[in-house]
């Protein structure tokens, strides 16, 4: 509760920091306390310690799985913020609203890791994808950012009247007529034609916010148009909160028949490896390419669903943090580039080696190559699925698309390192070069001792 009530009093905040000063580096300087503040309250409620407390008749329950990914999400933002915090500031002129909207977000987030009715995961998502309408189009010197907004507006709203027609089906199958996810599947043994439709548009409006296959396709346009530096927010902070609702959703309503929705989910991460990957081979522009390897990373969270058992819920957690980290060290790099394409990073490493350096830790980690995190990251998901016994078929399937990625990921590596280009006048502090060092570093570390945050992840469950 208390990550929930300050990040929405902290986006007030943010809006009036607007009208009291016109400098952007105070508006920033109180963007970070905020985050600071939010990553200790969310401490305290994880610990134990004092919280807010206000009754919720049981709507949203505030268990340790959700508070751990909040800290997680939290301490990922802290980190956008500082490397990106400059850049947001580049977008136009509104950029205490900017943050605002990010707070907002943030509330968001924590109404989806913590529902606990179909209402308030609806409520959840909806105060998540509002504001990101509204950043995605921030750019308003491009035509593409406007085009992108409205297209995110469509389809969202698109999936939102397929999860809201999904819910319904439910309450109309439910014997007791309720909301709430963990009775939804109560008696659910003989399956009624109403509980299988509002399954099943559950499972589809889910899709198309995590943009799996086949419901991906407004995610490149979206991800391109968005101005670069909230592309960065949207595909690492957001896109890993609206798993988390998924996998709450489908474990504590869903979970006992399983079995009766596991090939859908199967099918899908099939598509969503397949579809990413192959597509990613074949983009021009780095920032595309991110967009559609965003797709693919999609296909490996959503093994977290299809098992749903103690190791995916490690798994995930530790998959969010890989994932979020190598992205926003990426964009916060690719922002700061003059060319976009494959070309523009050529002799990246001869003119600004720190740059090519952390670059290449952030997209093996990514390629899920030993010694990061994401090498970890994706075992994790991987032997998820090996322990269930079932969809061997899918892990090797996986894997082989991994290795195509590995492709797509050292085409940025080779420009950097193995071809020659024109030096670029890049705007980079020495403090920004210290933070990707120390990015790089939690990546690495977590690479070689996972159990530094899986551990504490066990003691906080116990």
């Amino acid at each position: 509760m208390n990550a929930l009530i300050i990040s929405a009093v902290w986006g007030i905040v943010m809006m009036f920091s607007g009208i009291f000063t016109k400098n952007k580096s105070t508006v920033r300087s109180i963007a970070i306390a905020g985050i600071l503040i939010l990553i200790v309250a969310n401490s305290l409620d994880l610990q134990g310690g004092y919280h807010i407390n206000i009754d919720t008749k049981n709507q949203l329950d505030f268990g340790t799985f959700g508070l751990l990914f909040n800290s997680i999400a939290f301490i990922c933002t802290l980190i956008y913020f500082l490397l990106s915090g400059k850049d947001i500031e580049n977008v136009g002129v509104n950029v205490a609203e900017y943050f605002a909207l990010i707070f907002f977000v943030l509330c968001g987030v924590s109404i989806a890791t913590s529902f606990n009715t179909l209402l308030m995961l609806f409520l959840g998502i909806e105060i998540i994808s509002i504001p990101l309408y509204i950043l995605t189009g921030s750019n308003k010197r491009n035509l593409k950012s406007t085009e992108a907004s409205l297209k995110y507006f469509l389809m969202g709203a698109f999936s939102t009247g397929i999860m809201l027609l999904g819910i319904a089906f439910l309450y109309g199958a439910s014997t007791t007529g309720t909301f709430f996810i963990e009775e939804i599947g109560i008696g659910k043994s003989s399956l009624s034609p109403l509980f299988i439709v509002g399954l099943l548009l559950l499972l589809i409006s889910m899709s198309f916010k995590v943009s799996a296959a086949p419901f991906h396709f407004w995610t490149p346009d979206v991800y391109d148009g968005a101005p670069t530096v909230f592309t960065s927010f949207m595909a690492t902070i957001v896109k890993s909160a609206l798993f988390i609702a998924f996998i709450r959703l489908f474990h504590n309503s869903f979970g006992e028949i399983q079995p009766k929705w596991q090939i859908f989910v199967a099918i899908i991460i099939a598509a969503t490896l397949f579809i990413g990957n192959l597509t990613a081979v074949f983009q021009q522009s780095v920032k595309r390419m991110l967009a559609y390897s965003s797709i693919a990373q999609a296909g490996f969270m959503l093994f977290a669903i299809l098992t749903i058992n103690p190791v995916a819920q490690d798994g995930i957690l530790l998959y969010a943090t890989a994932y979020s980290l190598a992205t926003i060290g990426i964009f916060a790099i690719l922002v700061k580039m003059k060319d976009r394409s494959f070309e523009g990073f050529n002799g990246l490493a001869k003119h600004h080696p720190v740059l090519a350096a952390t670059n290449t830790i952030f997209l093996l980690s990514l390629s899920g190559i030993p010694l990061t995190a994401g090498f970890f990251a994706k075992y994790y998901m991987l032997m998820a699925a090996l322990k269930m016994g079932q969809f061997l078929w899918l892990v090797v399937f996986a894997v082989l698309c991994a290795a195509v990625s590995i492709y797509y990921y050292f085409r940025v590596i080779q420009a950097m390192y193995f071809k020659d280009g024109e030096p670029q006048e890049l705007q980079v502090s020495s403090s920004f070069k210290i933070l990707l060092i120390i990015v790089a570093a939690i990546i690495i570390l977590l690479g070689i001792f996972p159990q530094l945050l899986l551990d504490k992840m066990n003691i906080l469950y116990m």
